[in-house]
Formats: C-alpha cells, sequence, structure tokens
C-alpha cells in the first residue's frame, strides 16, 4: 500500500511538471504571438540575415536608399512592426582623418582654396590636424501608407555645428518624402550626388555645390526611372558685398532650383544632367531709402558615366551670375554682388563659374579603387572688379586610393593640392596629404 501511495505521488508531480511546462511553453508562445517588433540586420548589398522573412520588410531601405556625394549606406540594424507597416533604421559611421599641409597651409579644417593665405609667413607654412567631426549619425524610418503609399523620413547629423575641433552636434538633414514631394533640410536641389567623386577632403572639389538648404522639393521620374525631373522652393541664403551706400534686409523670394535628367546603363548607372536656379536677392539703398532686388542665375550640366565595369567618370560644369551657395568655393565669400568699382552708388551681381572632372579606376570592384581629378572656379571682372584682394580664382587637384578592410571598415589615403589667386594676380599655393580610417555601424 506504502508503494502505492508512493507511485501516485511521483505520477500526480510528474503530471504536475508536465502542465507547468506546457503552460511555460503556451505562455512564451502567446508572448512572442504579441511581441510588436523584430530586429533584422542588414548586408550592405541589402540581403539579411537573422530572419528569413525579413527580405520583404527590407525592400523600403533598398528602393529609398540614395547613393552619391557623402551619403549614408542602408541601415545595418531595423525595428519592425509585425505587420511591416513602419520600420526604423538605425546607423552611422566613425570617421577620423588625419592630414598634414606643407609648402602652404590652408586656414581651414577642410580643404578649401578660398582659404589659402595669400601671404606666406611662419604661421601658415605647415599644419598638422586630426578630426573626427565628419563622424555620422542617422535614423530612417519607411511607413507603407495604405493612403499615401510609400513615406520615408530621415534625420542625420555629423558633429561640425561650432568652431573647429569643438566637436559641437549639426543638424544635416531632417526631412519626410512622399508622393513625390520632398519637405524639410536636405541637400540643395541644384546639387548632383552623383556628379562627384569619393574625397576624404570634406568638402571635396571646389567647383561642385554640396551644401544644405531647408525646401520644399517635388521629383518625378517616368519611362522605367530613366527620365527624371524635378523643381524646389528652397530658403535663399545671400552673401554680398553692401559698401556704404547699401545695407541688408530680410529676404522675400526663395530660390527655385530645377533639374532634367536622363540615365542609362546597367541598374541606370550613367546619367546626365542639366540645372538651373533662378535667385531673387534684396536689399536696401541708403542713398535713395528704397528697397531694391537684383536677379541671380545659373545653370549647370552634371553627370556620372561607367565607361566599363572598372572605369567611371564624374564631372559638373556651373555657369551664372549671384550663385555663391551653389558653388563649392564661393559660399559665404560676399560675392553675389559688389558696389559697382565704376560708380559706388550701383550694386551688381558678379558672374562667375566653375568646373571639375574626375576619374575613378575601379581595381577590385567594390574593394579598391583609386581616383583624381581637376577642378577651378573663376570670378570675371564687371566694370572692373571692387577690392585687389577679391577672389579671382581657385584650383583642386586631388589623388587618392580608398580600401575596404570589410564590409564595415575601409581606409584611404590621398594627395591634395591647391592654389588661390586675387584680383590683381597675387596668389599662393598649399598641399595636404591625408589618411582616413572610417567604421559603419
Amino acid at each position: 500500500m506504502r508503494r502505492l501511495r508512493q507511485s501516485l505521488v511521483l505520477l500526480l508531480s510528474a503530471a504536475g511538471c508536465m502542465h507547468s511546462a506546457s503552460a511555460q511553453h503556451n505562455h512564451r508562445t502567446r508572448e512572442r504571438e504579441a511581441r510588436p517588433v523584430y530586429l533584422i540586420s542588414i548586408e550592405h548589398d541589402g540581403s539579411t540575415y537573422g530572419n528569413p522573412a525579413a527580405n520583404d520588410i527590407t525592400v523600403g531601405f533598398v528602393e529609398t536608399h540614395r547613393t552619391g556625394f557623402q551619403q549614408v549606406e542602408i541601415p545595418q540594424f531595423i525595428f519592425t512592426t509585425k505587420n511591416d507597416r513602419f520600420s526604423l533604421g538605425i546607423g552611422g559611421y566613425i570617421n577620423l582623418r588625419t592630414s598634414y599641409d606643407f609648402m602652404g597651409a590652408v586656414d581651414n579644417i577642410d580643404f578649401i582654396p578660398y582659404d589659402i593665405p595669400i601671404n606666406s609667413d611662419y604661421a601658415n607654412r605647415q599644419r598638422v590636424m586630426m578630426d573626427a567631426t565628419t563622424s555620422r549619425l542617422f535614423t530612417k524610418a519607411v511607413v507603407n501608407s495604405p493612403a499615401l503609399g510609400p513615406v520615408t523620413a530621415l534625420v542625420d547629423m555629423d558633429f561640425r555645428g561650432g568652431t573647429e575641433f569643438s566637436y559641437t552636434p549639426r543638424l544635416r538633414s531632417a526631412y519626410v518624402s512622399l508622393l513625390g514631394f520632398t519637405a524639410g533640410r536636405d541637400v540643395t536641389t541644384f546639387c548632383d550626388l552623383d556628379a562627384a567623386p569619393n574625397t576624404i577632403d570634406f568638402q571635396g572639389p571646389n567647383a561642385y555645390n554640396f551644401n544644405f538648404a531647408t525646401l520644399l522639393r517635388y521629383e518625378h521620374s517616368f519611362h522605367d526611372r530613366r527620365f527624371k525631373v524635378g523643381i524646389a522652393a528652397e530658403m535663399p541664403v545671400v552673401s554680398g558685398t553692401y559698401g556704404d551706400n547699401f545695407r541688408p534686409i530680410s529676404q522675400r523670394v526663395p530660390d527655385i532650383p530645377l533639374y532634367f535628367q536622363y540615365a542609362w546603363g546597367e541598374n541606370r548607372g550613367s546619367h546626365f544632367r542639366a540645372s538651373a536656379v533662378l535667385r531673387n536677392m534684396y536689399l536696401n539703398n541708403a542713398v535713395a531709402e528704397t528697397n531694391t532686388s537684383l536677379l541671380g542665375w545659373g545653370v549647370q550640366a552634371s553627370g556620372r558615366v561607367e565607361t566599363c565595369p572598372y572605369f567611371t567618370v564624374f564631372f559638373n560644369g556651373v555657369y551664372g551670375k549671384g550663385i555663391t551657395p551653389y558653388i563649392q568655393d564661393l559660399t559665404g565669400s560676399g560675392l553675389d554682388f559688389t558696389p559697382n568699382p565704376a560708380d559706388p552708388e550701383q550694386i551688381q551681381t558678379m558672374p562667375m563659374w566653375g568646373w571639375q572632372a574626375a576619374g575613378q579606376v575601379n581595381i577590385i570592384p567594390s574593394r579598391l579603387f583609386v581616383s583624381g581629378g581637376y577642378s577651378t572656379v573663376r570670378v570675371n571682372m564687371y566694370n572692373g572688379y571692387y577690392a585687389d584682394d577679391e577672389y579671382k580664382r581657385g584650383t583642386y587637384i586631388f589623388g587618392n586610393i580608398f580600401y575596404n578592410l570589410s564590409r564595415n571598415c575601409k581606409v584611404a589615403a590621398e594627395y591634395l593640392h591647391g592654389s588661390r589667386r586675387n584680383m590683381d594676380d597675387i596668389h599662393n599655393t598649399a598641399n595636404r596629404i591625408s589618411v582616413m580610417i572610417q567604421y559603419n555601424f
């Protein structure tokens, strides 16, 4: 009898344990089914791992990924809701650049020919720098809206917001895109992101036009995305020389950039773009006590041509009057307009132009490449020039090599040569050697 009672106790205990294990299993199953988000990881080619069903989730990130100058990779980590309606990606990179200026130093953390000192002295012959302010953090959301279709939102920042080497966070981009519209802060519509080569130098070629603007833009692609058009209204930034007879006032009309692009080749890897921009710059005439405006305008041809899998050509050429925000070397230079040297009571826009061309040789595709190029910017005289030390011309010559150590880590080395010439033809040159290591996460 005692053995029978012991057997019943053991049997009941075993049944209780089995019930408890089953209950815990059912609880965990219900918990997984109710879990609101998945976490997946993405390779740089867009493939996924850790979740076989995740490929459908990444489609929105791959289709909205933007390539070109200083653009970030597809985020490696994505949180998504169970129904795939909302996905949030987080990414960035750490970038360390070390550079040495010799036989002339640029008075800037970046290699900007406009900032080359004209007069050489003991203080500006050489310079060493180590900089991590170009490191990036970004977050990107993709919403599959039944009413609006795909909606993309991006917030991107680096650490260039304060004085040199202050590491103050700076907002680069913050925009939302839907139905062809983009609203917020983004790279200006006048910029062709795929028309410039990769450089360690943060600014890139001095004739390029990589600047940010607060904007409302509309873009539309057709014929299998081979044709693309865009137009925008952008917050104007005016940089002029007012003299004694004119004064700055608030601007009243947005800048209007627009473009037309045709793409061809495998995956539409080659393209040609024609762009234009119209500006209406307001200022006050202190002599007549009236407000007046000046018309600024510019045109640009740009593109990228993949001649073969191992060689790519980049180019852009720009000409206009009063368009310093749209030429890299002239941004903030005060040359949108100057007083007329022949009559200081009149004001005039300044003619300006620039062009750059570069080639990239892919020694090991997607792993090792070398590139080099030439860029120049010129401000023309109009009724003479306003001041002897006014910028006349700058040149930018570069050569570099990039190597991807792994899918997340790259290293690079670069040589830069630049020159600045003033209106009185006094000029000076500078040289820089840079190395870089960057880790994407």
